[in-house]
């Protein structure tokens, strides 16, 4: 009889430990995908700053930076303008193996230094 509440005990010990790492886990996996999107959307704020501060950032090319966002790291791409002023402009960053991915479409006025938002998506 013994040994058996005891079985008891430890299965009911084992499986509180398994539900509290889970839980522990998941928490921290929102906590890093959350500041993986923060990392990215900086990333797409930061081309647009640099776009308004310089039309021609890209001069003809690709141009593809780092920045960094407080702890962590994003990598933004700046397309190739095209002929009617919409630059695409991807920011990806990862944080603890959670990555968020987000595409901007903007135009610039290289006259005025104006960078409007054309679209904004969530790529992952």
């Amino acid at each position: 009889m013994v040994f058996f509440i005891g079985g008891i005990m430890l299965v009911t010990g084992i499986t509180m430990a398994v539900i509290a790492a889970a839980f522990i886990d998941s928490g921290y996996g929102a906590q890093a995908a959350d500041n993986a999107e923060t990392a990215a959307f900086a990333g797409i704020e930061d081309a647009m700053l640099q776009l308004a501060r310089n039309s021609e950032l890209t001069g003809g090319g690709q141009v593809q930076y780092a920045l960094a966002s407080g702890n962590y790291f994003a990598t933004v791409t700046v397309g190739v303008p095209t002929g009617a002023g919409l630059v695409t402009v991807v920011s990806t960053a990862t944080v603890s193996s959670r990555m968020r991915k987000v595409q901007a479409v903007l135009s610039v006025n290289p006259a005025t230094g104006q960078v409007a938002v054309v679209s904004w998506v969530d790529v992952l």
